[in-house]
């Protein structure tokens, strides 16, 4: 008899699995994707967001749990749960030697990604070495795995679990974890969720997923409609601003634009939108693509010059590349005057400072709207360079209400066997926004949460049956 059934393949779907299983419990793992392609999105990702309250071999200084917290509620507007958010900061600081133990290595920030050496650990390897780590565990430690199978559908008892079904497959369990990721691959659901605009467009259909294209939320639509507590808005995700060029699926983090804060960006009228230099980098990414997503036909320009070349993570496609800025708006495909008169009244407005990459500098526009609030310099030194951007999804964050036992509650009241962790649950932390690595500390902390409750009721289970 199968103890804890979890089903998904990623992050939190493997640390349920290992917790479960470190708890003697006997587990089965059920994953949509196909060997090559497990792990999810979760083999896209680079690090861990942590709090730690002293230098910790890859992380220097502080970052302590209250600029955790608020680094997390600026993001968010306040739309997060503050004790489960909470709960994930502390969880963060205490995961990484049980990741080592089942293989995760760590290296300090990578020379690209800016301002993270102090919030975040990177894997060494990358996302891809953690859930192959993950994976090795796992089968060392006789957790059962399958690949190729999707789980569409479970059985209830009311709020309890009993089966799971892998086509007309029936998959009984004591407990069971849903660890199943959203809905970003499921075109149809994007479309229904953002609609038409008033320009008779409907945006998901300029979307890019930036992640696996097995996450089509099956799984969390049969449970709301089964009615399981949802929260969340079904048009909110970690949506990034990434090249035009991109495939449709799988793309990772190369395919990202990480230059906006260095120059302008504009839409297809050559038109700014936003104010480029709000914060770091890492702070903000992650509102680009939803920006993006409410332009005319959902797509943008982001502007540089020659000054800029070096300061950001290269991206996989060169940009494209001009001597004057009438020649960048031919090469773009952008109204020729119009591109020329925005790029000149921001010239115009950029005030002398001390620039600084590194800080909240005083490069900064004057009378300008949108205004540029740090990092301003004029763009006049050629060559020039422009990279077209698209809306990229990583995951939404419609998901299962849950509370600190990551069960899964109808009417409010908890399941007995039934738990959530990773994106179908991620809503209750990230209600809209994102700061880099919040995702991995979700997963980890909630994947471990529902893994060890899960063994705990399948223990309990098992002892009322023989009772």
């Amino acid at each position: 008899m199968i103890d804890v059934l979890v089903i998904g393949g990623g992050n939190a779907a493997l640390c349920a699995a290992l917790m479960a299983r470190e708890r003697g419990a006997a587990v089965l793992l059920l994953e949509a994707s196909p060997r090559e392609w497990r792990g999810g999105n979760t083999q896209h990702t680079r690090n861990l967001r942590c709090m730690h309250d002293e230098p910790q071999d890859v992380l220097v200084d502080a970052y302590p749990e209250e600029e955790f917290w608020q680094d997390l509620l600026k993001v968010t507007g306040g739309q997060t749960d503050e004790a489960l958010a909470r709960l994930v900061i502390r969880a963060s600081a205490t995961c990484r030697p049980w990741m080592r133990s089942h293989g995760v290595r760590f290296q300090p920030s990578l020379s690209g990604a800016l301002h993270t050496a102090r919030t975040n650990a990177f894997f060494m390897g990358g996302g891809k070495a953690l859930v192959n780590a993950y994976y090795r565990s796992a089968e060392n430690l006789g957790v059962q795995i399958r690949y190729d199978a999707p789980v569409e559908r479970i059985e209830l008892d009311g709020s309890r679990f009993v089966a799971a079904y892998v086509g007309d497959e029936r998959v009984v369990a004591r407990t069971c974890v849903l660890a199943a990721g959203g809905f970003e691959s499921n075109r149809e659901w994007l479309r229904e969720a953002w609609g038409q605009n008033e320009r008779g467009e409907y945006p998901a259909d300029n979307f890019i997923i930036r992640g696996t294209r097995f996450n089509r939320g099956t799984l969390l639509r049969f449970m709301i409609e089964a009615g399981a507590d949802c929260i969340g808005d079904p048009t909110q995700a970690h949506m990034v601003a990434i090249d035009a060029r991109a495939p449709l699926y799988d793309g990772g983090i190369c395919t990202r634009i990480d230059c906006v804060s260095l120059g302008v960006v504009v839409n297809r009228d050559a038109r700014r939108f936003y104010n480029e230099g709000e914060d770091f980098w890492p702070k903000r990414y992650a509102i680009w693509g939803r920006l993006v997503a409410q332009q005319p036909a959902q797509i943008a320009y982001s502007i540089i010059d020659a000054k800029a070349i070096g300061r950001f993570m290269p991206p996989v496609f060169p940009g494209t590349r001009a001597n004057t800025l009438p020649e960048l708006a031919r090469a773009l495909g952008l109204p020729e005057a119009q591109f020329v008169k925005t790029i000149e009244a921001y010239n115009a407005a950029c005030r002398p400072g001390t620039f600084d990459h590194a800080q909240l500098d005083d490069c900064r526009t004057e009378g300008l709207e949108p205004p540029k609030t740090h990092w301003a310099r004029p763009l006049d030194t050629p060559p020039f360079l422009g990279y077209a951007l698209r809306p990229g999804v990583t995951f939404t964050y419609l998901g299962l209400k849950t509370d600190e036992t990551a069960a899964v509650r109808f009417a409010g009241e908890r399941s007995r066997n039934l738990f959530v962790a990773g994106e179908m649950m991620a809503g209750n932390v990230l209600g809209r926004g994102y700061t880099a690595g919040v995702g991995m500390s979700i997963g980890t902390a909630f994947g471990r949460i529902a893994g060890a409750n899960a063994a705990v009721s399948a223990s309990q289970e098992s002892l009322d049956a023989a009772a």
